[in-house]
């Protein structure tokens, strides 16, 4: 019989993958943005710096050809972005009189909650990473301390104009609901991410049609809440605004002092505009369960007992000109 060592984790290799498993599926629903960049497993042995590639487009042959003369070749070449991977992880505690005399089933609400907590980590790390991109609009003014303004159509007109200009290509693949790399088509569209309190403005706006009225179209996720021309809006309760950094509310807008707007970043991208380290398959996410009642050194008695996560996290806009930062106030609904 395999007998745990005071040296092991307290969990079978089979148990192992199992908890990994159901920590991945739990954290899935929380995430947002990682299925809409480009991905990259977390290599194996390869150090803490990470490297996404891409083909360097070829410009565009103006030049007549000459009768008999083979024109100069071109060089096909790969562009490198490199970013830095960081380890993140956390402990949870229980005690044995807790595991052997609570009515609930405290081990399994701890990996469920734990699982959330993944997604939750990973949706902070990547939106603080693409909230820092350098093409930015303004729902009004030219600087975040100016914007007192909800959303309006000609403003998303405007930034899907910058994309178009700038040759960012729609997202017509997202990674799937499953927690390995599978990718599925989807429609062909820009992506706008931002949070739930915006969903009243963008319901507001001209034309919107939400995905009750899709019919056999696909959704890019269970947050989707709707389409405006050719913009898919996503919206998640963990992108949080700038709270208190716009203009003056004027009673009309959100404010967290009641003094100035918060300022919701929306964020409007293109198919390869970034990439991450995705939550997914095996690997992902490294589990660590010690039962209480395992008897260490430590703790002799064997009191406590404890669940634990770690994974490594990447993220970096590849090109800045092909994810754009619209910064706007949500309307008030006192």
């Amino acid at each position: 019989m395999t007998m745990n060592r005071s040296t092991d984790a307290g969990i079978s290799a089979r148990t192992e993958v199992y908890a990994e498993r159901q920590m991945l599926q739990h954290a899935a629903p929380v995430t947002v943005l990682d299925k809409f960049g480009m991905t990259k497993p977390m290599p194996k042995n390869k150090g803490v710096a990470i490297k996404f590639r891409r083909p360097k487009p070829f410009p565009a042959a103006t030049t007549p050809l000459v009768e008999g003369v083979t024109p100069p070749s071109t060089a096909f070449a790969y562009e490198d972005v490199s970013t830095r991977l960081n380890q993140f992880g956390d402990v949870v505690s229980h005690t044995d009189v807790i595991q052997d005399t609570h009515e609930d089933p405290v081990l399994n609400d701890m990996l469920l909650q734990a699982g959330e907590n993944i997604g939750r980590t990973s949706e902070a790390l990547n939106f603080a990473v693409l909230r820092a991109g350098t093409s930015v609009f303004y729902g009004n003014g030219s600087s975040r301390a100016e914007v007192n303004t909800p959303l309006s159509k000609n403003k998303l007109r405007a930034v899907t104009r910058f994309l178009m200009a700038q040759k960012a290509k729609r997202i017509s693949r997202i990674l799937d609901g499953s927690v390995d790399h599978n990718t599925t088509p989807v429609e062909s569209a820009w992506v706008a991410v931002g949070h739930t309190d915006l969903e009243s403005d963008i319901r507001e706006l001209p034309g919107f049609i939400p995905t009750a009225q899709y019919g056999s179209r696909k959704v890019v996720s269970e947050h989707e809440c709707g389409t405006v021309e050719n913009i898919r809006f996503v919206l998640s309760p963990d992108l949080p605004p700038w709270e208190d950094a716009g203009g003056a509310h004027g009673g009309v807008v959100s404010s967290t002092s009641g003094t100035n707007a918060d300022v919701y970043p929306l964020l409007v991208f293109g198919k390869g505009a970034y990439a991450t380290v995705p939550i997914r398959g095996l690997d992902a996410v490294s589990p660590a369960i010690i039962s209480a009642g395992q008897k260490t050194k430590d703790d002799p008695l064997g009191q406590r007992g404890y669940l634990g996560w770690k994974m490594w996290h990447a993220a970096v806009i590849l090109n800045q000109s092909w994810m754009v930062r619209l910064e706007v106030a949500a309307s008030s609904l006192d």
